[in-house]
């Protein structure tokens, strides 16, 4: 794959619509566009100033068949997306008129992006770092206000800023270090002065508040992974679709519906949930039902918050007990369901967070939504909200340069030469820059822009 080839790709998605675009990118954008535009006034557009829109007709060059009628959007290097030559073509929205607009457009010189293309062009042109590509993505994905509020802070730089001011520090603390190197009769100096394993530890200290918001980070893009479990038939799938405003789940009377783990997105409180609804959990016969209660079980396992389902008409029978007992240990709520019926249910001790409601008529789903809420914003699942929250590439990263700094201090407090100190340093310092791209290798690039989607 050549970064040097003019591409394009459809940016909008499959489908009908009332708009399509196509956007192109290169040092030939403007002159493949001119190949199949043809301006109302009769005007070339490789003589269109930067960021003008102009209107015409998509036109087979071949045969000068009109294939469509269009704007057309003229953006000239540097000041654009992927910092070259920009071109976007505003077709019906479509399949046919945006296919045959392609075809023709692949035929006049221009090459098929590969997903995350035009934002790899703009992280190697400088126009972003890597940081800030992996948030246009979760923009693209972001579930909640909260998860698009987090992605358009580190976009904007929030985290590349913070983590190149300490980049920055590492830097002169190296500096002072590889200084101590060619004096080895002095001591290490630090610009401020303080020791030089005072300055190692406030670096760890600071690694260690990224560290924390990566759990923040990770319910914002995947989701809080939240199971709701009991036994058959106490109203799980009833909460699911109460829940969701919608009947996603099947409700009967009969034990044992609810056969497989059944997921589903929903906004709570500005909290995506991963809702997880499960089988009853009950002894059984059925190989099938068998296998859904081992599904339930493994879920509670993986979930961040547990919605333990009880029938407050009802007293506690031992399937409840058990249900209790799996749960024990984790982050969870006991919602008694049925709350419209007078209720029979005993006092338990456990969950300390206990909710009633009744699926039947919404009563205290708004308190449940509020005792979800308030899991996460007192900390109980994730830290509190950040500006913006690290993933899971960043998280390796700092977890390696964390461990090269503990090696640096142990080196420092034990007195070891500076070259042992700088060798740990650097090391860490690499490891930092992989998350803004300041070190970076193809492998890395390929996995990030592999998953975005194309035209983007």
């Amino acid at each position: 794959m050549n970064e040097q080839d003019t591409i394009c790709a459809v940016s909008t998605p499959a489908g009908e619509g009332g708009i399509g675009i196509i956007r192109i990118s290169g040092k030939d954008a403007i002159g493949i566009a001119g190949i199949v535009f043809r301006s109302g006034k009769k005007k070339k557009l490789e003589a269109a100033p930067s960021h003008s829109l102009h209107y015409g007709r998509i036109v087979d060059p071949s045969s000068g068949e009109a294939v469509d009628e269009t704007l057309v959007t003229v953006m000239r290097a540097p000041a654009t997306y992927t910092r070259e030559d920009v071109v976007e073509i505003n077709c019906h929205g479509g399949m046919v008129p945006l296919a045959r607009t392609m075809a023709l457009l692949l035929a006049a010189g221009a090459r098929q992006a590969a997903p995350g293309e035009f934002t790899k062009r703009a992280f190697l042109n400088g126009r972003i770092d890597l940081a800030q590509a992996e948030a246009v993505m979760d923009i693209i994905s972001a579930k909640t206000d909260l998860a698009h509020r987090s992605a358009n802070k580190q976009l904007l730089g929030g985290l590349s800023r913070e983590i190149a001011a300490l980049r920055d520090k590492m830097i002169s603390l190296l500096a002072a270090v590889e200084a101590g190197v060619d004096f080895p009769e002095e001591d290490v100096e630090t610009g401020t002065g303080k020791p030089l394993g005072a300055e190692i530890s406030e670096v760890i200290t600071v690694i260690d508040k990224f560290l924390s918001s990566y759990v923040f980070g990770r319910i914002l893009r995947s989701g809080l992974g939240t199971a709701i479990v009991g036994r058959p038939n106490v109203g799980k799938s009833s909460l699911l679709n109460a829940l969701l405003k919608q009947d996603r789940a099947i409700v009967t009377e009969l034990p044992g519906t609810t056969r497989d783990v059944l997921e589903e997105y929903v906004n709570v409180m500005g909290v995506p949930l991963r809702i997880i609804d499960t089988a009853g959990i009950r002894l059984s016969h059925d190989l099938a039902e068998q296998e859904g209660v081992r599904r339930s079980l493994a879920t509670i396992d993986s979930a961040d918050i547990v919605l333990v389902v009880l029938d407050g008409a009802l007293s506690l029978t031992p399937e409840d007990r058990r249900v209790l007992g799996e749960v024990k240990g984790k982050k969870a709520i006991a919602v008694i369901n049925r709350s419209d019926l007078p209720r029979k249910l005993e006092k338990i001790d456990w969950p300390d967070v206990q909710i009633s409601l009744s699926c039947r008529t919404g009563t205290g789903l708004d308190d449940l939504r509020n005792a979800i809420s308030a899991f996460v914003q007192k900390g109980a699942v994730g830290p509190q909200e950040h500006p913006w929250a690290v993933n899971q590439r960043h998280k390796l990263a700092l977890e390696k340069s964390r461990g090269s700094l503990e090696k640096a201090l142990a080196a420092a407090q034990a007195g070891l030469s500076p070259e042992f100190i700088a060798l740990d340093l650097r090391d860490a310092l690499d490891n930092l820059g992989l998350i803004i791209g300041a070190t970076y290798t193809d492998d890395i690039l390929e996995r990030i822009f592999n998953d975005f989607c194309i035209g983007k």
